[in-house]
């Protein structure tokens, strides 16, 4: 696998816990700053679909 180019949210600044993201050939990898190792691989639209949701509160439930 080609060297990826990790990104993560401005919002994060300087903090430990952060989830990034670099753009791979097969895809979108997803990962958290502090367990570099262990990546989830997704494709754009489905991230795009994941994100609007997310936005929208459509996955926001009740404890």
């Amino acid at each position: 696998m080609p060297q990826l180019h990790w990104q993560k949210s401005t919002y994060s600044e300087n903090q430990a816990n952060c989830v990034e993201l670099a753009a791979a050939p097969d895809g979108i990898r997803i990962r958290e700053s502090d367990e570099p190792e262990t990546m989830l691989h997704t494709h754009p639209a489905t991230l795009r679909a994941f994100i609007r949701a997310a936005k929208a509160g459509q996955l926001d439930r009740s404890l």
